[in-house]
């Protein structure tokens, strides 16, 4: 017989593991790639689960596209990634971008001081004097370049609420 794709997916998915004894103990602990320790219950290990969720549907090119997104960011200074029920933001002391993933592409948006013209905002919105909100797409991972960059550390000052210090 001739099945569906997805459900042949589904059958050879095989035996699930609902418990793996390794014999070492953790401690209550979980590995992070760049070799630290942190707790299972932390808040970080909580949104990396959240996150998956919403790359659930997702082509793996849009998460490569989000984690470049916040590789540079963290390179700025400490950030929390808050994966909201239906965005994910990235925040200082507030929020300063924020992202959709999407089946093919990442919609997101950066909160400036100022109003910036490019021809690959989709929007912009402005909300007050010094928050103007500017929407884009990116498609592919090599369009996060110096450009979406320079966006990006404009917005992470606004996140750290510098625009305001004048």
């Amino acid at each position: 017989a001739i099945f569906p794709a997805r459900y042949s997916r589904i059958c050879n998915m095989g035996h699930r593991l609902s418990k793996i004894y390794t014999r070492t103990g953790d401690a209550g602990s979980t590995g992070l790639a760049d070799g630290s320790r942190v707790s299972k219950d932390s808040a970080r290990i909580a949104a990396l689960g959240e996150l998956d969720r919403h790359f659930a549907r997702s082509e793996p090119v849009v998460r490569e596209i989000f984690d470049r997104i916040v590789a540079a960011v963290e390179e700025l200074g400490p950030v929390e990634v808050l994966a909201e029920k239906t965005r994910i933001a990235l925040h200082v002391r507030m929020s300063f971008a924020a992202f959709v993933p999407r089946r093919r592409c990442l919609d997101g948006h950066v909160v400036l001081a100022e109003r910036l013209d490019s021809p690959r905002f989709t929007r912009v919105e402005t909300y007050s004097a010094h928050n103007i909100l500017h929407a884009f797409r990116l498609s592919l991972a090599d369009e996060v370049d110096t450009e979406v960059l320079d966006w990006l550390a404009r917005s992470y000052q606004v996140g750290q609420q510098r625009h305001l210090r004048r």
